[in-house]
């Protein structure tokens, strides 16, 4: 890899059935999408040995997964676990998406990827009925601002400005989480299903300020606190509608990288792997743990219940009249 470039993992709301570790361990960019895909019970073409995922309660999983892709800033001052990201390179959750779409086909599940600044939009299943009406182009997004139940009203601008297109756009993202969480309040039965939701949000409107004014301004200070207190907010909101069974994570990113050199695997890089692990820790389990732990342990009670009845029947059997070799003995002395 390239080593760490500039970008922050970070786990705001998460159930106790996804165990997350409290630490420091760099997670590489590109197996983002597959600690997505594990936390929602999925299984991933290769093993991801990172401890900050731990096993988890295998029999409840989430029932959503919201990644915000924060562009601009390296990191930012949220509550919960953060992990730096090494080699922060471009992701995407289409494999996640997929495998929702595959699996839970017949129920329709809610799947939303959309990069406001973009307009880039794709929803599979539920979500065209939920946020048919979600504002999706410049456009929609700027006209959505200057309605009368827009956030304009209960932010606090400092000194953004409401006639800049710039600090417009860095606005109508935050309109957008606002939104999200509003339409799908008024569908609280999607958040009650077996079908698990995927949420995948991208927001460049705080790298344009940082660009605009630069990052030592006044403006952009504003607006990376105003956007920490809007993502801790939206944070709440998704995980309450889904009754405390989300996750709900940010990945904030200066810059995407483009990686150089080919991957690698060797010896050297073996032995450095044991050195970030000074607690000797387990190995993280992956998807098929579930599967082989309860294969084997219904297997040990079928067998132990056969043993115990056949050593029953056994022992309260008549020799005389229940076992065949007694009875063909019988008959061939009365024959004699």
């Amino acid at each position: 890899f390239l080593g760490v470039c500039g970008g922050e993992f970070s786990v705001l709301r998460s159930p106790q059935s996804v165990a997350f570790r409290d630490g420091s361990w760099p997670i590489p960019g590109e197996r983002i999408p597959d600690v997505a895909a594990l936390t929602m019970g999925f299984s991933v073409e290769e093993d991801l040995p990172w401890p900050g995922l731990g096993v988890g309660d295998l029999f409840h999983r989430p029932q959503a997964t919201v990644l915000v892709t924060v562009k601009g800033v390296d990191k930012l001052p949220v509550k919960g676990f953060s992990y730096p990201i090494e080699n922060a390179v471009p992701f995407s959750l289409d494999s996640v998406a997929n495998a929702i779409h595959t699996l839970f086909s017949e129920e329709t599940p809610v799947v939303l990827q959309l990069a406001p600044s973009e307009e880039r939009v794709y929803m599979v299943g539920k979500a065209n009925a939920v946020f048919e009406d979600l504002s999706v182009t410049l456009r929609q997004l700027r006209n959505r601002l200057f309605q009368d139940s827009s956030i304009l009203s209960s932010l606090p601008l400092s000194s953004l400005s409401r006639n800049n297109e710039v600090d417009l756009l860095f606005l109508s993202e935050l309109q957008v989480l606002h939104d999200i969480a509003s339409l799908l309040s008024r569908h609280k039965h999607l958040a009650k299903d077996h079908s698990p939701d995927l949420y995948s949000l991208e927001l460049s409107g705080l790298e344009e300020v940082g660009k605009r004014y630069g990052e030592d301004s006044q403006q952009f200070k504003d607006a990376s606190q105003i956007l920490v207190d809007s993502l801790q907010k939206f944070a709440d909101e998704m995980f309450n509608l889904y009754g405390g069974n989300a996750v709900v994570e940010v990945v904030a990113v200066k810059e995407f990288n483009s990686p150089l050199s080919r991957k690698t695997r060797s010896i050297l890089q073996a032995s450095q792997s044991n050195k970030e692990n000074p607690y000797n820790l387990a190995y993280a389990y992956n998807y098929d743990y579930s599967v082989i732990f309860n294969i084997v342990l219904w297997m040990m009670i079928g067998l132990a219940l056969a043993v115990i009845v056949i050593s029953y029947n056994l022992w309260n059997m008549d020799p005389g009249y229940d076992s065949i070799i007694y009875r063909m003995t019988n008959q061939k002395i009365r024959m004699d």
